[in-house]
C-alpha cells in the first residue's frame, strides 16, 4: 500500500480495505515489512490505535504477522509456489547449537510453507568441512536456491579466506545471503551481508558479571585456536565488566589453545575462591574441567567455570556447567524475516541484528565453602 499524507482524514474501514486488497492482489508481496504503526498513523492522519486495529485484523485473517521489536510482515502468498532455501551450517557436525538451528529451520519450513535444501550434518572433522561446504554451496546454486543461510566456518586454518570465497560464489550467483551467528570478518570490519547473531559483547559482559557476583576477582578467558571472530567481542565484554568492578583483566588473562594441553592450562593463575574461567563454548569447558582435575584443582573451591551454547551434556558433567543459552528459535525467525525482505529488494543495506540470550546458572559457578 503506497501511503502519503492526505488533506482529509480516512477511517479504519478504508485503510483496512485498501491494505487488504493490496496484499491479496500481490501489490504488497509475501515477506514485505509494513510501515510501522506510528509512521502509518502520521501519514494517514489517524490515531495509532486505529492502525493497530487494522494490523490486528489483518493478522487475525492470516495475512500479516506482528512481531515485537521487528514490525509487521506480510505472510500471505498468492499461489502455491514455494521458496527454496539452502542451509549452509557447517558447524552442525560439531556443535549442538547448529543442529538446533537446523531443526528450527525445518520447523519454520512447514509453518511458513517453504522448502529447505539441507545436505545433512557436515563432517565432524574441521579440515574435512572445507571441501564439503564448498561442494554443498555449489549444489544449492545448481538447484536454484532462492536464498542461502550461512554460518561461517570456524576452527579451520585460513577460515576467513574460505568464508569469503563461499560468500563471493553465492554473490555471483545472485542469491540472497543471510549470515548466521557470526560475520566472516573480525570486528570492527563488516561484510556486506545481513547478519543475525547474539550480542557477543553483552554475552561476555553478563557472564563475567555473573562470576564476579559469585566471588571471583580474577577471570580468565579460554578458547580454541581458529575460533570464530565473535569471541573477540565476548572478551571485550569481559574486559568491560571487570573494569566496572575495578578488577584487572589484561591479555595475560586470555588463553588460546587445546583445553586438554596441561602445559597451557597450568599457566592460568588460580587463587582459591577468587578465580573464574569463561570458555568459548561448552565443549571447551567440558575438556577443561577434566584438565583442571588432572592438575588437582577443585571446581567450586579453587576455581569456577562457565561456557556458552547450553549443550545437553552440560548437565551431566561432574559439576553441572553454567552456560549461556542462545535464542535459536528467535535467530531463525528473524533470519527468515530478513530473507523475505531481501527477496523483495536486493538493494537493501546490510543490517546486523543482535539478540540476547540467557545465562543458565548451575553448580560450576557456585563456590562451596569448606
Amino acid at each position: 500500500m503506497k501511503v502519503k499524507k492526505t488533506k482529509s482524514k480516512v477511517g479504519f474501514q478504508q485503510i483496512y480495505k485498501e491494505l487488504k486488497e493490496d496484499i491479496l492482489s500481490g501489490k504488497i508481496t509475501y515477506g514485505h515489512l509494513l510501515v510501522p504503526e506510528k509512521v502509518m498513523a502520521e501519514q494517514m492522519q489517524v490515531s495509532r490505535p486505529t492502525i493497530s486495529k487494522v494490523y490486528n485484523n489483518l493478522q487475525a485473517e492470516g495475512l500479516v504477522k506482528k512481531r515485537a521489536g521487528f514490525g509487521t510482515s506480510v505472510v500471505y502468498k498468492m499461489n502455491d509456489s514455494k521458496y527454496r532455501f539452502g542451509l549452509l551450517l557447517p558447524g552442525s557436525g560439531e556443535s549442538e547449537i547448529f543442529s538446533t538451528i537446523n531443526d528450527q529451520f525445518l520447523y519454520q519450513s512447514k509453518k511458513r510453507s517453504f522448502d529447505c535444501l539441507w545436505e545433512g550434518t557436515v563432517a565432524n572433522n574441521a579440515e574435512m568441512r572445507k571441501g564439503v561446504t564448498l561442494k554443498i554451496c555449489q549444489t544449492y546454486i545448481e538447484r536454484n536456491a532462492d536464498g542461502i543461510f550461512f554460518a561461517p566456518l570456524e576452527r579451520t586454518p585460513a577460515n576467513e579466506k574460505l568464508n569469503e570465497e563461499i560468500c563471493t560464489i553465492i554473490d555471483k550467483a545472485g542469491i540472497p545471503l543471510i549470515l548466521i551467528d557470526r560475520d566472516i570478518y573480525p570486528f570492527p570490519q563488516r561484510s556486506p551481508y545481513d547478519l543475525v547473531c547474539i550480542d557477543n559483547f553483552h554475552a561476555g559482559y553478563m557472564m563475567a558479571e555473573h562470576l564476579i557476583q559469585a566471588g571471583c576477582e580474577t577471570i580468565h578467558f579460554f578458547f580454541r585456536p581458529d575460533s570464530a571472530h565473535s569471541l573477540d567481542l565476548r572478551i571485550e565484554g569481559v574486559r568491560a565488566a571487570m573494569a566496572k568492578y575495578n578488577l584487572s583483566f589484561h591479555n595475560g588473562n586470555v588463553f588460546c589453545g587445546d583445553p586438554a594441553d596441561l602445559g597451557i592450562v597450568k599457566k592460568m593463575k588460580v587463587v582459591p575462591f577468587k578465580t573464574g574461567i569463561i570458555c568459548g563454548n561448552d565443549s571447551t569447558a567440558a575438556v577443561l574441567l577434566s584438565s583442571l582435575e588432572d592438575l588437582h584443582l577443585e571446581i567450586t573451591s579453587d576455581v569456577l567455570i562457565a561456557g556458552y551454547d547450553n549443550m545437553k551434556y552440560g548437565t551431566h558433567l561432574r559439576y553441572p556447567l553454567t552456560t549461556y543459552q542462545q535464542p535459536c528459535e528467535e535467530m531463525v525467525e528473524v533470519s527468515m524475516n530478513l530473507m523475505f525482505i531481501k527477496l523483495g529488494s536486493m538493494n537493501q543495506s546490510p543490517v546486523t541484528i543482535n539478540l540476547y540470550g540467557t545465562i543458565i546458572p548451575r553448580a560450576s559457578t557456585v563456590f562451596q565453602t569448606p
